[in-house]
């Protein structure tokens, strides 16, 4: 006869591919990654996920306010500055599809530049 396993013992469930799926949707992704990291619970894979997709998010955004207000406050170039703006948004949606195209795929979701730095920034502050 086996033992009862203990309540109190901390088992890894692995996580849905579609829990993962949705943290990497672009802007909405956001809110469950951060609060996944606020909580400071999950498998190691959707804490590295989470973590890449508030960097991408938060890239983003820094990224798409600063060329808004320079083509605001332009008097030269901000038709350029808003094309650009463009090429940033679609860029974000793009590396999102991508990632969550290779999670499907059971590919790594990880990006070489920016896995490294979500794990260097928010991995000292949200983990």
């Amino acid at each position: 006869m086996h033992p009862a396993p203990c309540p109190s013992a901390s088992f890894q469930y692995p996580i849905p591919k579609t829990q993962l799926l949705l943290h990497l949707i672009p802007i909405i992704g956001f809110f469950p990654s951060l609060w996944t990291l606020y909580r400071g619970q999950g498998s190691r894979e959707q804490l590295a996920i989470s973590r890449l997709s508030i960097t991408l998010a938060l890239t983003w955004l820094l990224g798409y306010l600063l060329l808004a207000t320079g083509a605001a406050t332009s008097d030269f170039f901000p038709l350029r500055l808003f094309i650009l703006n463009s090429f940033l948004t679609s860029g974000y949606f793009l590396v999102s599809v991508w990632l969550i195209l290779r999670l499907i795929q059971g590919k790594s979701g990880r990006l070489p530049g920016f896995t490294t730095l979500a794990e260097r920034v928010l991995g000292k502050y949200l983990s």
